[in-house]
């Protein structure tokens, strides 16, 4: 069969007669050829760096240049070309010592039937080795970008053997396993019973029961649960995602990750812990609220209900003309006495509802609160302010207002205080409100009580302004409250949106352990 691509020959020959000769026989073996004879060291240096050639025939020893020169100008050209050496004289021992150096093949010119098959084998072999080295370079690269890949996951990619007596392997762990579970890949490898030891005594079962399930129905195998890592006090929550293959009869491999989710779980569970106290406070406040619709109804009935029920009974025996001047205006009198007793009643209830003294200003109203607590408690309450008027947004000033009062309730009933001391200081878009007294001081039991609900709302309150709300007591020092608030949230919004907290994101220097310290004299 005649090759339709002619094949491009290197031949190193002392002659043209010579060249003929070896050609005549490549012709007679099907090829069709391409050559150039090159008969010194400076000819092959130009032929192997201006053409590439598909095979390199050379005699074993020329004048000027030898198979052994021939061999090394290829290596030092970097090049893959097949070498057979075809010679005219040389024996069995230069035959073995030409191909320990490289040669493809050997054979003399008085055997040139062998030449054609020798060159067809010679180009396979390069052919394979050719492809050989570019599935190597393949493999190298996929297992690069697989180890780029497993070495940034944020978990740890494993291979999982499961066998018929029940003995499991990791044929693969990825670097991860050293940070997630405190073992080496190596160390996890070698021992894969470690892992399980890691898992906490009531998780166990479950991850010995999954496992099984998806061996038998070559499921997904979903798994989370808790490790400890030796020496490390801190539990871990584990999540395990692996999909499995059989490979032989009652032995499955599974390809995975496991991946850290304590902090999603710790996240759950505030969320959760969050939901019921919530709930509990919703709760209270609706119970307050029917409460206090009681007692306002309550006192409507019996104060002002009461109080215009005698105007009434006042007023019927003015209908009778026949009494003295004297009677009408003693009567008179009676109802007038009344009547300021109505007025007295009504302002005092809507003070109860909302002091009009908050439409004088924040600074009034905390004033007049203060006064007001001084007068019905005993306990002294001093108000510093360093100004007169601070402009704030209606809703914003009842809602530091109410975080005032539950504050001064909280101090009448809890603290055995003597003396307490306010602070309203107008920051950078910022208002700070801060309260001490010097009582017996809150301790972290009572904060975190379950019917804490006053101090729960006024956190809730500050939170719903984007505001931080701190708390904390000493036994020799008193109680502290701070509160701290965005005073252009509310203008920003406009109206109270359900997106809200999307509009304004606090940056990190307005968190409070960090704007605490800017507050120079407020320590």
């Amino acid at each position: 069969m005649v090759n339709e691509e002619k094949l491009k020959i290197l031949m190193v020959e002392r002659s043209d007669e010579d060249a003929k000769r070896v050609l005549q026989a490549l012709i007679q073996g099907g090829f069709q050829v391409d050559s150039l004879r090159v008969a010194t060291d400076t000819a092959l240096g130009d032929a192997l760096a201006t053409r590439n050639w598909d095979i390199i025939l050379s005699d074993y020893d020329l004048p000027q240049l030898t198979a052994q020169h021939v061999l090394q100008a290829i290596r030092e050209h970097n090049l893959d070309v097949p070498v057979i050496v075809v010679s005219s004289h040389a024996g069995e021992e230069a035959a073995a010592h030409i191909m320990a150096s490289g040669a493809y093949d050997f054979m003399t010119k008085e055997n040139l039937a062998r030449l054609a098959p020798a060159i067809r084998r010679s180009l396979h072999e390069v052919e394979n080795y050719q492809r050989f080295i570019s599935t190597q370079l393949a493999l190298q690269k996929s297992e690069t970008l697989f180890q780029a890949i497993t070495s940034n996951l944020p978990g740890v990619v494993f291979q999982f053997i499961l066998l018929a007596n029940h003995q499991t392997s990791f044929p693969y762990v990825s670097d991860a396993s050293e940070t997630l579970l405190g073992l080496s890949p190596q160390k996890l490898m070698n021992n894969p019973t470690l892992f399980p030891e890691l898992i906490l005594p009531d998780d166990r079962k479950s991850y010995h029961q999954l496992m099984t399930t998806s061996a038998e129905q070559l499921s997904t195998w979903n798994w989370e649960g808790c490790i400890q890592v030796k020496g490390d006090s801190d539990i871990k929550w584990i999540s395990l995602r692996a999909t499995p293959r059989r490979v032989a009869e009652n032995v499955t491999i599974w390809d995975g990750i496991m991946i850290n989710i304590t902090r999603n779980k710790l996240a759950e569970r505030e969320i959760a812990q969050s939901r019921e106290q919530l709930a509990e406070l919703s709760s209270y406040l609706q119970k307050i609220k029917e409460q206090e619709r009681a007692r306002i109804a309550r006192e409507i009935h019996d104060d002002i209900g009461g109080t215009l029920t005698a105007i009434k009974c006042e007023l019927f025996p003015l209908m009778d003309s026949t009494r003295k001047p004297e009677f009408y205006q003693q009567k008179a009198k009676s109802v007038e006495a009344l009547v300021d007793r109505v007025i007295d009643s009504t302002r005092r209830i809507s003070l109860d509802l909302r002091p009009g003294i908050l439409d004088c200003g924040i600074v009034a109203a905390i004033q007049w609160q203060a006064k007001e607590f001084s007068d019905r408690t005993g306990i002294a309450c001093k108000v510093a302010c360093d100004n007169e008027e601070v402009s704030l947004d209606s809703d914003l000033a009842i809602a530091i207002f109410r975080v005032f009062q539950e504050t001064l309730t909280n101090i009448s009933k809890h603290a055995q205080a003597s003396r307490v001391q306010v602070k309203l200081v107008e920051l950078d878009n910022l208002i700070l409100l801060e309260v001490a007294d010097n009582g017996r001081g809150i301790t972290g039991n009572d904060v975190e009580k379950r019917n804490s609900f006053g101090i729960r709302g006024m956190r809730e309150r500050c939170q719903q302004l984007k505001g931080n709300f701190h708390i904390s007591g000493d036994s020799e020092k008193g109680t502290k409250v701070t509160i701290l608030i965005p005073t252009g949230l509310l203008e920003q919004q406009g109206e109270p949106s359900d997106d809200a907290e999307s509009q304004f994101h606090p940056s990190p220097e307005f968190e409070y352990g960090v704007r605490k310290r800017k507050f120079h004299g407020f320590e």
